[in-house]
């Protein structure tokens, strides 16, 4: 048994053209860009695209059944980020209270961050990838900070795609 998943660009194109290559003129005819804005492209896909996308005969025929799956929405990744028992804002808030920093994430801030996966087109496993990055250098800086601080990721720090720890040491100062 051999299930296989991924992503494959550009394969919507090689659909494109083999549907449009049944275009003709005339009244009736289906034009050449009839296929263009059609959202579920993918649902068209054959054996013979899959081939010439570049996927080895050999492997291909070991597929016997072949579908698609749609790409997450914006509430999907959401709920990815939030609420699984082991979900990514979780385990980043456990990792930052062994520093006694309680790390909040704010509504804006995670639907942020589930907009950047989109437009990267990351999908799921690029919702870590986005969180790391933005708080890679803070991790490093919060053991040399002590006392008791709380840290509230914001939308505008997602967008900017950095957290300071100059936060961090107001928090402290304030607390």
């Amino acid at each position: 048994l051999f299930i296989c998943g991924g992503a494959f660009p550009d394969l919507d194109e090689i659909i494109k053209q083999r549907l449009s290559k049944q275009s003709g003129m005339g009244f009736n005819a289906d034009l050449k860009d009839r296929y263009d804005k059609e959202k579920n492209i993918l649902k068209k896909v054959t054996v013979e695209d899959i081939k010439k996308f570049g996927t080895i005969p050999e492997f291909v025929g070991r597929l016997p059944i072949i579908c698609t799956m749609d790409g997450l929405s914006k509430e999907m990744l959401v709920n990815i980020l939030k609420e699984p028992k082991n979900a990514i804002t979780k385990q980043y808030q456990v990792s930052f209270a062994v520093d006694d920093v309680e790390l909040v994430f704010s509504d804006g801030a995670i639907d942020a961050i589930a907009e950047t996966a989109i437009r990267h087109k990351t999908g799921a496993r690029g919702l870590r990838a986005i969180v790391e990055k933005m708080l890679l250098d803070v991790m490093f800086e919060i053991p040399s900070i002590r006392g008791r601080r709380k840290l509230t990721i914001t939308k505008e720090m997602v967008e900017s795609n950095k957290v300071a720890a100059s936060l961090l040491i107001e928090n402290q100062k304030t607390a």
